[in-house]
């Protein structure tokens, strides 16, 4: 319990970046604060990492790091600002009370995001065939996410003004979202064979369905944009219309006409 409230805390203090703007609370926030709890573990778990756990913590903190100094990338360029006012809230516009909860909501989910890998240490469970096939699984979806900004920089310095459909947006409209639920389906299957109890059952699936959840919120929010972008763009329609938002080969082209899946 000490190494939770810890690892709790170390969200805690990560995120709280977000009272200086409070979208960093599920953006920059994130990422460093999974890349702290990443630190965490190699720290307080120290003594009986194996290399299973040893390279699971790192992922945590490569994720973090990679996430966190994008969005901290983006956050300075002027025409991302200039794109983005008006489509989230100002800070002004949040109350304290509102923001706290945010902050400690937010905290909560990434310790229980993680929480696979800290349920495998504190019930000392070395490296086996589940936590490999996690961790394999894990690295894929970090270098598709990474691939995917990736293109769409570059396609976006060549023509900035225009939607994103080469590359990896050839196969999905938001492969960056597709491969963050690809890095958390592999740290939940890297758990499923270590859990004790009901609770640690709990933890986990709150941790991997809470960031599915919040994926498909995440490409609803960006369909909404691109549709008011390019909504009058023929060759916009007719990518939207034939490649799915966000899960290969699965015909779902909209989230907005699956309101069941997101709030």
């Amino acid at each position: 319990m000490n190494s939770f409230f810890i690892i709790l805390v170390l969200s805690l203090f990560a995120s709280a970046i977000g009272f200086y703007k409070y979208v960093w609370f599920i953006s920059i926030g994130y990422g460093a604060a999974v890349a702290l709890i990443g630190a965490g573990l190699l720290v307080i778990f120290r003594n009986q990492l194996t290399i299973g756990t040893l390279f699971a913590s790192i992922l945590f903190i490569l994720y973090g790091c990679r996430l966190a100094g994008y969005l901290s990338y983006r956050e300075v360029k002027t025409a991302y600002n200039r794109r983005m006012k008006g489509e989230v809230k100002g800070n002004d516009s949040v109350n304290f009370i509102a923001k706290v909860g945010i902050w400690v909501s937010a905290a909560l989910l990434y310790v229980l995001e993680t929480s696979p890998v800290f349920f495998r240490l504190v019930n000392h469970k070395g490296t086996d065939l589940f936590c490999m096939i996690g961790f394999i699984i894990s690295l894929s979806g970090l270098i598709l996410e990474t691939t995917a900004d990736l293109q769409k920089n570059k396609a976006k310095k060549v023509n900035p003004r225009r939607f994103v459909d080469k590359g990896l947006f050839q196969l999905v409209r938001c492969p960056n979202y597709l491969g963050e639920m690809i890095f958390w389906t592999g740290v939940f299957i890297s758990g499923l064979n270590i859990y004790h109890n009901p609770l640690e059952w709990i933890c986990a699936l709150i941790g991997y369905l809470g960031i599915i959840y919040v994926m498909f919120g995440g490409a609803r929010r960006l369909e909404i944009r691109q549709d008011k972008n390019y909504g009058n763009d023929p060759e916009y329609i007719a990518y939207k219309n034939s490649t799915p938002i966000m899960i290969p080969f699965i015909p779902l082209y909209s989230v907005k006409k699956h309101k069941w899946l997101v709030a």
